[in-house]
């Protein structure tokens, strides 16, 4: 039999130490646009094919390139209105390729942190220096065209392996999303340091959903209006967290750029709801519940094992 990843233990859903977010919200609500950018020829990964047509596919790279040149822009607009911050899952290749986009990014308050160098370049396989080399780079980008540490990580295509999350946390990374396990952060079990897992989704990610399943705009809004519900009547109890991953190239088309004008529309229209970004969230809930949880867990959670 398999073992399971090893990096969280089980708990279950009810009966753990309550979460209350600023201000009393019972809902933290983040937006996490993915500024990527890929390799028309990237190098060879014998675990994973990187486009679906033979290389160069200028296609399939053209299509995402829609998303710097038009998509981000116009999904960045739509959030202003609304007042949503982005935390942005990025390719830091972006900083050289497109330092505009970075430009907007800072003066609308975004935070910056690392999806790789770009989405072409996979984590299998790589070593531990290798991954640490990643990392370095992320952050010395990052640093130079914002200003901004280095806080969280996704890992490219979400290509870690077992060794990923305990160097993310030996070189000083604060939150991972390559867990999509919970909806509620959570301690991530490291070799050292501490590392909190942040709700990140494939559930209500636009890729999946209009990519994959082609799924109608108009049942887009209502998915995504479906997940915020849920979590927000499940936050009077204990604090929860949405995460909405964009990707420009999809959202910021414009037959569905509505759907997310509709959907930014329904959540910022309840209160206890707490914009944030991944970065406060992941200091919150550090600061105030990352050692509750810990103590929690060691001990044995009720009805779950350890």
């Amino acid at each position: 039999m398999l073992a399971e990843p090893g990096h969280y233990d089980y708990a279950p859903y009810s009966g753990r130490p309550r979460i209350v977010w600023p201000g009393g919200a019972r809902i933290a609500v983040w937006l996490a646009p993915n500024i990527e950018h890929y390799e028309l020829e990237p190098p060879n990964n014998p675990r994973k094919v990187p486009w679906p047509r033979p290389v160069p596919d200028v296609l399939n790279y053209a299509h995402r390139d829609y998303g710097n040149r038009v998509g981000f822009w116009r999904m960045a607009d739509v959030m202003a209105r609304h007042g949503v911050r982005g935390s942005v899952s990025l390719n830091v290749a972006v900083c050289d390729h497109y330092p505009e986009i970075i430009e907007r990014c800072c003066e609308l308050g975004w935070e910056l942190f690392s999806h790789g160098t770009y989405n072409t370049r996979y984590f299998y396989d790589l070593s531990e220096d290798q991954q640490r080399a990643v990392i370095a780079d992320s952050r010395e980008t990052i640093l130079k065209y914002s200003g901004q540490s280095l806080d969280g990580w996704l890992t490219p295509a979400i290509t870690n392996d077992e060794t990923t999350q305990h160097v993310l946390a030996e070189e000083g990374i604060k939150y991972t999303l390559d867990m999509v396990h919970d909806d509620q952060p959570m301690p991530v079990k490291v070799r050292n340091g501490r590392l909190i897992s942040v709700p990140y989704s494939l559930e209500v990610n636009d890729v999946p959903l209009y990519q994959n399943r082609n799924t109608p705009v108009e049942r887009y809004t209502a998915i995504v209006k479906a997940q915020f519900d849920q979590l927000y009547a499940e936050g009077a109890e204990s604090g929860t967290v949405m995460c909405l991953p964009l990707h420009p190239f999809l959202t910021g088309q414009p037959q569905r750029i509505a759907a997310l004008d509709e959907a930014l529309a329904h959540i910022v229209a309840h209160d206890g709801v707490w914009l944030a970004t991944g970065r406060e969230i992941a200091a919150w809930y550090t600061e105030h519940y990352y050692d509750v949880f810990s103590q929690w867990l060691a001990a044995g959670t009720p009805g779950g094992r350890r």
